[in-house]
């Protein structure tokens, strides 16, 4: 999603800037699948001022500021990252793809990204996606292998679809098939499906689950849904606030983190992770968590669309996030930020349970 700029810059300003942030995505339809280069800059603390307020959930590790010359690098949207979380796929929504190396100091710090690598989306039958309508690539998700050698479900907003494409060491390939979309699609905004994860544990093991961006038309909470043997099933998740969502990926229970992102002109950026629990991630169920994290301006965020989980070398969960920077290199950043959770998440989420169904009550209500 695109036109998310910072607080450091009057509303007026912004306004005036915002429309054009659209016009600079690079034509993608007759790229060349190129080596680029890319600088990063260490983010020491999360909080801008230094002083790190203490967080019951999660601990900064430490984050990049990542820069490039070339026209093709930015817009990332969709994350994965290989078990050790030491090498690198993305997905942009100018409909390219972006493969590297992470580089780590002390095994724990991202130090640098190396060995990066650029190229094009392709349509079926390897067509290049000529329609910038068609490129618009907003979350990913591993389906089978790994990403040096395996499969990938690749989401699309504008055009909402999702296809099934190849990885391999020379990036990603020209899809094989898409999905059977929900029926409630045709009631999709134009900034639809924005994230995607398979359930990497639990009774649904194995299951893909989209969500889309915003509540659909003449709905106010929002929907997600799992692919099961019938196809398509919707899930209610209350309680977002205001905020959209813009990636997920699972736990190895099968519970869920959520990214979401709420942007006002006189507020700025604001984030929060949210963590879903496995078991009400179900057809015709709501579901609910805990916030693990929220932040705003103040902190070292951007425009946040992507997520990924690994794991450290100490066998500890890390949270990976990145943002999309809509080419508007003048306002806006591409960060690559993580964090380690700490223990696990309220499995039970009592209390989170009640003020999301109190919350979905409201809603309903108005």
């Amino acid at each position: 999603m695109r036109a998310l700029l910072p607080l450091t810059v009057s509303a007026v300003a912004l306004f005036a800037v915002a429309p054009a942030s659209a016009q600079m995505k690079p034509d993608t339809a007759g790229m060349k699948t190129q080596s680029i280069e890319v600088t990063a800059r260490s983010i020491a603390t999360f909080a801008r001022n230094g002083k790190e307020k203490p967080n019951p959930k999660l601990e900064w590790r430490s984050g990049l500021v990542l820069t490039s010359p070339s026209s093709y690098f930015g817009g990332w949207s969709g994350l994965l990252l290989s078990g050790d979380g030491k090498s690198l796929t993305a997905v942009s929504d100018a409909g390219m793809w972006m493969t590297g190396e992470i580089a780590y100091d002390d095994g724990e710090r991202p130090k640098a990204l190396r060995a990066v690598r650029v190229g094009a989306l392709k349509a079926l039958k390897g067509l290049p996606l000529r329609r910038a309508r068609d490129r618009d690539a907003e979350a990913i998700a591993l389906a089978g292998g790994n990403i040096g050698r395996g499969t990938a479900y690749i989401a699309f907003e504008q055009n909402d679809r999702i296809g099934v494409f190849p990885l391999d060491k020379n990036g990603i390939g020209a899809p094989t098939k898409y999905l059977e979309m929900p029926k409630e699609a045709a009631r999709m905004r134009t900034d639809g499906f924005e994230a995607l994860t398979v359930l990497a544990g639990g009774p649904n093991k194995g299951a893909l689950v989209a969500f889309a961006e915003h509540p659909l038309r003449g709905e106010k909470q929002h929907r997600g849904w799992i692919w099961g043997a019938g196809g398509p099933k919707g899930f209610a998740v209350p309680g977002v606030e205001g905020y959209g969502i813009t990636d997920a990926a699972s736990l190895a229970d099968g519970s869920v983190l959520i990214l979401e992102r709420r942007f006002r002109w006189f507020e700025g950026v604001r984030i929060r992770l949210r963590h879903l629990t496995a078991s009400s991630l179900k057809p015709g169920g709501t579901a609910v968590g805990e916030i693990l994290l929220e932040a705003d301006s103040a902190m070292e965020i951007d425009n946040l669309e992507a997520l990924a989980v690994t794991k450290g070398a100490k066998g500890e969960t890390v949270i990976t996030l990145m943002s999309d920077d809509n080419f508007n290199r003048f306002l806006q950043r591409t960060v690559l930020l993580q964090f380690t959770l700490k223990g696990a998440p309220n499995a039970a989420g009592k209390n989170e349970n009640a003020r999301s169904e109190k919350r979905a009550s409201n809603e309903e209500a108005n």
